[in-house]
């Protein structure tokens, strides 16, 4: 038994320090001691019986004095298990890459500011300051989620900021009119010409564009829907594993018009795979049949294998230098410049916030707006030669 400074006995597990906290503590199933503070007795006595009873009923019992490592472990399985796809991989680089190396292995308890300053410190000289950001929101949330939890008194991110500006609005690239009229009579000379003109028709993002499957194309009422995308794991850079989920965000799930360019591009395609079908015969991949983009033996196509060959096209074209990205958003500018409202961009887009439509597009000044909202017909024509 335990006792307070008076000599009065505390209960078993708990005692009071010198400075009048109550320390509780408690050997779990496994022999491991936790120990955890209280102001009052009864808010100790409370703590010890609700962890005997998660320990000894198998339910969630979360230890004091665990580590970083563990508590991310346990964080990013049990609290933000149903984040998207891709944000829980970005949460899992971010960890693994620049914040485990420097708090992984301390106790929890034990972070503070300095350490948490620490991860931005070592980032600044070879991260954006987008990936800086990620990584802020990552351990930021994790911490934050130990406090709610009450497993750290204090939040050690509080006060904590990195110095690296994120990219501004006002750097986002897109391609004029012009340039994208440019861009497209010069992309049909690239094998992945199909690939960047429906970017720059639907402003689908990269991940959705290679998940289409033709059951996502409503030839007869003409309509585009989108409800999944490709996802990846990346191991040192490489790509591991090609996975179809589902979209990023439930606003994602969305339904297009299927506008003529793209449907006479989309019907010549399907014609294609049908003859490489027929030419390769038993050598033809069979995986991947209802997926829109397979290269010619039938295989789908990765992600990451348009934004790596992107750059080299632009640079042999001599053409503005943009990222595969920025079709998307070359898309958004086209209909924001045709008077197409920022509501209806965020649902073409399939933006959950429309605050992120308006902060990327609201800069765009062109030299002319029109009333018309046919911006993507008018610049892909039905006779348009594909």
């Amino acid at each position: 038994m335990g006792k307070n400074l008076k000599g009065r006995e505390c209960g078993k597990g708990i005692y009071q320090r010198k400075d009048g906290l109550y320390s509780a503590r408690f050997v779990d199933r496994a022999g491991k001691r936790h120990e955890k503070y209280f102001q009052t007795v009864p808010e100790a006595r409370n703590w010890i019986a609700d962890a005997k009873y998660a320990d000894a009923h198998a339910e969630v019992f979360v230890g004091t004095d665990i580590t970083v490592d563990e508590w991310f472990d346990f964080w990013i399985e049990n609290i933000v298990g149903d984040l998207a796809p891709n944000t829980l991989r970005n949460c899992r680089d971010r960890y693994k890459h620049n914040i485990q190396p420097v708090i992984g292995r301390i106790k929890l308890t034990d972070v503070k500011p300095m350490h948490c300053k620490k991860v931005f410190i070592e980032m600044d000289a070879d991260y954006s300051g987008s990936t800086i950001r990620q990584a802020y929101i990552t351990m930021g949330t994790m911490l934050k989620a130990a406090k709610m939890n009450d497993l750290i008194s204090k939040h050690p991110m509080d006060g904590v900021r990195f110095t690296k500006p994120v990219r501004a609005a006002n750097d986002i690239k897109f391609l004029t009119r012009e340039e994208q009229r440019i861009f497209l009579e010069t992309a049909r000379r690239s094998h992945n010409y199909n690939q960047y003109a429906l970017i720059l028709e639907t402003g689908l993002r990269t991940g959705e564009l290679i998940g289409l499957t033709w059951d996502a194309i409503d030839f007869e009422n003409k309509k585009i829907s989108i409800q999944h995308t490709v996802v990846t794991a990346k191991v040192n850079g490489t790509v591991t594993e090609i996975a179809r989920d589902k979209t990023k965000t439930k606003s994602s799930c969305r339904t297009l018009p299927l506008i003529p360019a793209c449907e006479q591009m989309l019907n010549k395609m399907k014609k294609e795979q049908e003859q490489n079908r027929k030419v390769c015969g038993k050598s033809y991949c069979t995986d991947y049949l209802d997926y829109i983009y397979v290269d010619p033996m039938g295989k789908r196509i990765r992600p990451d294998f348009l934004s790596q060959h992107f750059p080299d096209f632009l640079v042999a074209h001599q053409m503005k230098r943009i990222r595969f990205h920025d079709l998307r958003h070359s898309c958004a500018s086209l209909l924001y410049a045709n008077g197409v409202s920022l509501k209806e961009i965020q649902e073409w887009l399939g933006h959950s916030d429309i605050s992120t439509t308006s902060n990327i597009y609201t800069h765009l000044d062109f030299s002319s707006k029109v009333s018309s909202a046919n911006a993507i017909v008018n610049i892909f024509p039905e006779n348009a030669k594909v």
